[in-house]
């Protein structure tokens, strides 16, 4: 049985073997690949603003978790928030900021180059 174990060695590669290690792509944003924060990041492209309850609604998620991810996209001068009142009603709108559209830009970038190294 031992031989069996020494040709396999020797064997042509399975069909199913892994995809050949692309080297030439660039890591992702890691604070753009988070889903939520890719989902704010990706309304705001296709919207000039949104209020906190509008991206809210869109994303389907809770004040708490919307807050966190914003934070983190503005600490990052990717998105900007502008709070006003209307009337008496406090209103939060977030803008993609232009570091914040190049950033989004170079990440859909990156996710294009691994789709076409996989040949799809």
């Amino acid at each position: 049985m031992a031989k069996h174990s020494a040709l396999a060695t020797n064997r042509a590669p399975r069909e199913n073997a892994a995809p050949p290690v692309v080297r030439d792509i660039p890591d992702l944003d890691r604070l753009i690949h988070e889903r939520m924060r890719l989902g704010i990041v990706s309304a705001l492209a296709a919207n000039s603003t949104l209020t906190f309850n509008a991206l809210k609604a869109i994303l389907k998620t809770t004040d708490g978790n919307l807050s966190v991810h914003a934070r983190k996209l503005e600490d990052a001068r990717y998105i900007a928030c502008t709070k006003s009142f209307d009337g008496r009603t406090p209103r939060t709108e977030y803008s993609l900021t232009p570091a914040g559209r190049r950033a989004f830009e170079k990440y859909l970038g990156h996710m294009e180059a691994l789709i076409q190294a996989h040949g799809r």
